[in-house]
């Protein structure tokens, strides 16, 4: 018999690249997932997953579910065997949008597992892992810490910069419209043409700048991509014109978020009207949308 124990981690959404920072920009943006995690008395007790919330009918309950599958590894590379947990995960973030549901669900699973072992990793090493689930820290890193983050990974090594932002407000509109990550990065070519590498690498740090000084007007450059909304964007109805219905009810900088199907929009006003203007967008393609006004969140992942 042992103690039982309950943690509880709370981690917000993420939107990734926006625009030119392809695989290495992400931001925090205020909307959590939660997940509770309790280890019962006994051995004698079996799995059990409960899933509430956004888009909850789309999680498993079973051992294939991510965030057990996640706490799972943890146990494994602590040399312990997994406790019959109880998880219960309730969801504010939609499955598949394009704003990291899946990295809440590895970094919570992985976060909540390392508590319930007395801490044996560093976040720095949980991130490490983390990156490795899902490939690339765009979504990972700014989940675990907030704000903005710049991520590089050098022969397998991760260095991550934090960046802190000014209060920021950004419009996301997600259409009802599935779009397999697999898919989108599929439609994308093998190599890009140099003078489209150098449009890209010249908005990433204006991009940086931009929001670090809340400058909304030069957010209508940086924020510029040629490497792959081109190749992303046919594969969403209507996309091309709700980018340019957002720029026309006042939005500044306008990108896919993640590798879709949201659009992410930033604007000092007009959040309303901007995500009035993308919606009826997606009406035209018979498609119904959600839509949500978010600041920037600069916590990160909490736990309790």
């Amino acid at each position: 018999m042992r103690k039982r124990q309950t943690v509880t981690v709370s981690v917000p959404a993420t939107t990734a690249n926006l625009g030119p920072g392809f695989d290495c920009l992400g931001m925090a943006l205020e909307l959590y997932n939660t997940f509770r995690f309790t280890v019962p008395i006994s051995d004698k007790e079996l799995l059990s997953i409960s899933v509430q919330g956004v888009d909850a009918h789309k999680v498993a309950t079973d051992g294939r579910n991510l965030v057990y599958q996640s706490a799972a590894a943890i146990f494994e590379k602590a040399g312990k065997r997994p406790f019959p947990l109880q998880i219960n995960q309730t969801n504010r973030i939609p499955v598949g949008s394009g704003l990291g549901s899946s990295s809440t669900a590895v970094l919570a699973g992985m976060l909540g597992a390392n508590v319930l072992l007395g801490n044996p990793f560093t976040d720095a090493e949980i991130l490490q892992f983390a990156v490795g689930e899902e490939g690339h820290p765009d979504n990972v890193a700014p989940a675990l810490y907030g704000n903005l983050v710049l991520g590089v990974i050098d022969d397998g090594e991760l260095y991550i910069e934090q960046i802190a932002l000014p209060s920021l407000t950004a419009v996301v509109i997600l259409p009802a419209f599935h779009l397999l990550t697999t898919e989108a990065r599929a439609a994308m070519p093998s190599s890009v043409l140099l003078a489209d590498a150098i449009f890209n690498a010249s908005r990433t740090p204006l991009l940086i700048r931009a929001l670090q000084t809340a400058d909304y007007d030069k957010l209508a450059i940086a924020m510029q991509d040629k490497v792959h909304h081109q190749y992303r964007m046919p594969l969403i109805p209507g996309m091309k014109a709700a980018f340019a219905a957002a720029r026309s009810a006042g939005a500044r900088g306008v990108a896919i978020s993640g590798a879709g199907p949201s659009l992410i929009a930033f604007a000092p006003d007009k959040h309303e009207e901007i995500a009035a203007a993308v919606t009826a967008v997606f009406a035209t393609e018979n498609l119904t949308s959600r839509s949500w006004i978010l600041p920037v969140n600069s916590v990160g992942t909490h736990i309790e």
